[in-house]
């Protein structure tokens, strides 16, 4: 694997095991920004800090990457309403509202860079 390759991965998977570290750091930031809808919201905020952490981890373990990339692909799917639901009560969240807008596409985009491993080297 190329150095630059490599280096991606890494930062890859290091945006997942620090955002799930964030989920039990911050648990309550993540609380509020689930959808009223859902249930159980503490209990969703640990489990998809543990899923960030595990699947963070098992991307850079080459027999797991490929789990590991379709399982962030499909976190990724379900946290997305979270991201609308935040973009949808700008007020409750103090960021500018480009950010929140921002964030929608940006799924996407790590979607696409979490496929990028689901492919043979």
């Amino acid at each position: 694997m190329k150095a630059w390759t490599l280096a991606g991965k890494v930062l890859f998977a290091a945006l997942f095991v620090a955002g799930g570290v964030g989920h039990f750091v911050a648990t309550n930031v993540y609380v509020k920004m689930m959808p009223p809808y859902l249930p159980l919201h503490r209990p969703l905020v640990l489990l998809s800090g543990v899923a960030e952490i595990a699947l963070g981890v098992m991307l850079l373990i080459p027999k797991s990457t490929k789990f590991a990339a379709w399982g962030l692909i499909a976190l990724l799917i379900a946290v997305f309403p979270a991201n609308i639901y935040i973009y949808q009560h700008q007020e409750s969240f103090p960021l500018p509202p480009l950010v929140h807008l921002l964030r929608l596409p940006l799924q996407g985009l790590l979607i696409l860079w979490a496929y990028a491993y689901t492919r043979p080297r």
